[in-house]
């Protein structure tokens, strides 16, 4: 912001100086074309003198366009007064009281625009009278006094009005785009907080019955606790607590409210994610190559989520068995899962795959890839996803 308000500053005075001097080209080569004969020497170069002084001054701060304009004004006069009598006001500084006018119109404000506008047109005016010009030729003299300087100087005004209107629409439309910007975030605040409900309202009430009924339903069993069937009710408690766990988890982000010290799942929760599918009938291998690292905590959720999917379509579609392989590289993951499977066309041309779309969609958010599709002759299933590290 510094940077452009200090271009924009260089520019405006690069551009006042400009005009200060074209104005006193002007003047001066005016002046001595007009003046030189009319003149005594002495009085032709004190003028020229003021002339050159008066009009430089157009370069200066705008907060001493008054004094600017009060100075142009006097010059006026001054050279109206050292005429020889009867010899009509050669152009002085014409050029220079239009600009004194059009600054004192831009640049002030109140009193002191309203003192440099007067005192410009009383320069000018007097020196018209001085000049030769009847008192009573006041539609002449009021003609003069528009045109040298109460023009320029409403031109100032509504330069500096525009200016102002504009910057004043600017300022608008970056308060509609924030107070747009805001009332997206809470829309999707809200949209957030319904989704939440009806997760909690439907799927938590749900999964929470299936826990409650595979508990009794173990209970129920008695002696037969060791069962197979006893044994698979015990995996859908454990399965629907972890469910739940996470489903909490979601809702609390969803409801950006998080409990202090909770966070989501990522890779060193393995064991426990590959226990929760073993006791529901999985036999899972989990193997580590290479010097496994700390991950970034959205990267790591999501080799988590993964992970977790690919058990899931394991647990599924598969004969009962899967290996997972986490290998680290210096500028990358890979998570590879083998699983044999029955029917491995059913996997290829059966309902849109869901699950495989998310660890693509998971993959893709990290400038990563996924990979699947039917391996050994088509007996076992592979999916493998690469996500890029930083290499650190």
């Amino acid at each position: 912001m510094s940077a452009r308000t200090g271009g924009v500053s260089g520019s405006l005075t690069r551009q006042s100086i400009m005009v200060a001097g074209f104005c006193l080209l002007a003047d001066v080569f005016a002046f001595c074309y007009e003046a030189r004969d009319v003149y005594s020497p002495v009085a032709f170069w004190c003028l020229l003198t003021g002339v050159v002084l008066a009009d430089a001054a157009l370069a200066s701060p705008a907060r001493l366009s008054g004094v600017v304009a009060f100075a142009q004004g006097a010059l006026a006069v001054a050279g109206a007064l050292a005429l020889p009598g009867g010899t009509p006001v050669p152009d002085v500084n014409d050029a220079g009281l239009l600009i004194a006018a059009y600054r004192a119109g831009a640049w002030l404000h109140g009193p002191s625009a309203v003192g440099a506008l007067l005192s410009l047109t009383a320069g000018s005016l007097t020196a018209r009278v001085l000049g030769g010009t009847d008192v009573t030729e006041w539609r002449l003299l009021l003609l003069h006094a528009v045109k040298d300087t109460l023009l320029a100087w409403l031109v100032g005004r509504y330069t500096t009005a525009r200016g102002a209107h504009i910057a004043e629409l600017r300022q608008r439309a970056v308060r509609e785009r924030e107070r747009a910007r805001q009332d997206l975030a809470d829309a999707i605040a809200g949209e957030r907080s319904a989704i939440a409900r009806d997760l909690h309202d439907v799927i938590a009430h749900h999964v929470s019955a299936i826990g409650v009924h595979a508990g009794a339903a173990r209970l129920g069993l008695g002696t037969q606790e060791k069962s197979p069937v006893s044994t698979a009710l015990t995996a859908v408690e454990t399965s629907s607590r972890a469910a739940l766990l996470d489903l909490r988890r979601l809702l609390d982000f969803l409801h950006d409210r998080p409990v202090e010290g909770a966070r989501q799942p990522g890779l060193d929760n393995l064991d426990e994610l590959t226990e929760a599918v073993s006791a529901a009938g999985l036999r899972t291998r989990v193997t580590v190559e290479g010097v496994r690292r700390e991950l970034a905590d959205s990267l790591d959720i999501a080799a988590y989520r993964v992970v977790q999917e690919m058990l899931t379509n394991a647990l599924r579609h598969g004969d009962g068995r899967v290996e997972v392989a986490l290998r680290f590289e210096p500028a990358s993951l890979t998570i590879a899962a083998v699983n044999p499977v029955s029917s491995p066309a059913r996997l290829v041309t059966g309902s849109p795959h869901r699950g495989l779309d998310g660890i693509g969609s998971r993959a893709r958010m990290f400038d990563g890839f996924a990979a699947y599709g039917p391996v050994a002759g088509g007996a076992a299933w592979k999916t493998t996803v690469t996500f890029p590290l930083d290499g650190t």
